[in-house]
């Protein structure tokens, strides 16, 4: 699939893959505006993305290869950091989201799919650019990251009511 173009981002190629489900463009327009904005927040405008849906299957898979964990979650992320020799633009790295584990945590959070896959989107992209919620510290940061990028897409966060 080709990449997604933002208008601000000339030199910013984001891929999005669909390996699993009916999804349309309105997915992939929500996933792409919500990478642009967390890449837009942290500053980043050039680069390559990739971010990949997937089913419980094919995520547990890369759980259990690549984090040790046998059991399907909602997003992944892998950094990669190499240099793209064609383009000399830095490739970011893949987030790898699961659709039908973000549906149970958008029916839990009593919000929109889409929504949902809007914070595992900005979620996943902010632990490609190194943050982390292994302590309270960097939760906090993390986290206060996330609901400002959310608030700037229109998302539902815990401050508003949403997750």
């Amino acid at each position: 699939m080709p990449g997604i173009r933002g208008p601000s981002q000339g030199s910013l190629n984001l891929e999005i893959r669909v390996d699993y489900g009916p999804y349309g463009s309105g997915f992939n327009q929500s996933i792409a505006a919500a990478a642009e904005a967390t890449l837009q927040d942290q500053d980043i405008n050039s680069g390559s993305l990739t971010i990949v849906l997937t089913d419980e299957p094919g995520i547990r898979d890369y759980n259990r290869r690549y984090a040790g964990i046998d059991r399907p979650t909602d997003v992944l992320s892998f950094t990669d950091g190499e240099i793209d020799p064609d383009t000399g633009a830095a490739y970011i790295g893949d987030v790898i989201i699961c659709p039908p584990v973000a549906l149970t945590g958008a029916e839990n959070g009593r919000h929109a799919l889409l929504n949902e896959l809007s914070l595992l989107t900005v979620h996943g992209v902010l632990h490609l650019l190194r943050y982390d919620h292994h302590n309270e510290g960097s939760r906090d940061h993390m986290w206060r990251a996330q609901e400002r990028i959310l608030r700037r897409l229109g998302s539902p966060t815990e401050e508003n009511g949403g997750r």
